[in-house]
């Protein structure tokens, strides 16, 4: 074998079509688009369009919104911290912030910060520094000797 005798085996490659080159071709004159129109012509693209009914996602009722900016917090249980603890992922000696829970597996992405809540029992004294925490996880952490610290809330400017 020489290097100028290698081929793809017979019918490895299809050739391109050659539109609009005769009629004998069977792609001449409109070259497969059909006749005339918008859609014959070229750079049309009519996604979603309905030839002038009401399109789908016009006639499909819309419900809710979204803020753009919204924040989404990661979720922590009061629950789950007592279980980190007792398996020694986490020590109670130390303050107890994100860093720490995500380094304790409890999860991979602290997204725009943690926020804890009050679901399971908490029987160790920790002290938990967190962007956010529900009424009842605050009354869980301090009914076992423990005290949550949240970043201040932010100041309203007066106009």
């Amino acid at each position: 074998m020489k290097l100028n005798e290698i081929a793809d085996n017979a019918g490895a490659r299809k050739g391109r079509m050659r539109v609009g080159r005769g009629i004998g071709s069977g792609k001449g004159k409109t070259s497969g688009r059909g006749v005339k129109g918008q859609k014959s012509r070229t750079g049309v693209a009519i996604k979603g369009f309905e030839g002038g009914q009401m399109p789908l996602y016009r006639r499909i009722p819309k419900r809710g919104f979204r803020p753009p900016h919204q924040k989404a917090w990661q979720v922590v249980n009061v629950g789950t911290l007592q279980k980190a603890i007792d398996e020694g992922k986490l020590d109670a000696g130390q303050p107890i912030d994100a860093a720490a829970m995500q380094t304790a597996g409890l999860f991979k992405h602290a997204l725009d910060g943690v926020r804890l809540l009050g679901k399971g029992e908490l029987t160790a004294k920790i002290e938990v520094k967190v962007a956010g925490a529900s009424a009842s996880a605050i009354a869980a952490v301090e009914k076992a000797g423990g005290k949550v610290e949240l970043p201040p809330a932010p100041v309203a400017e007066a106009a």
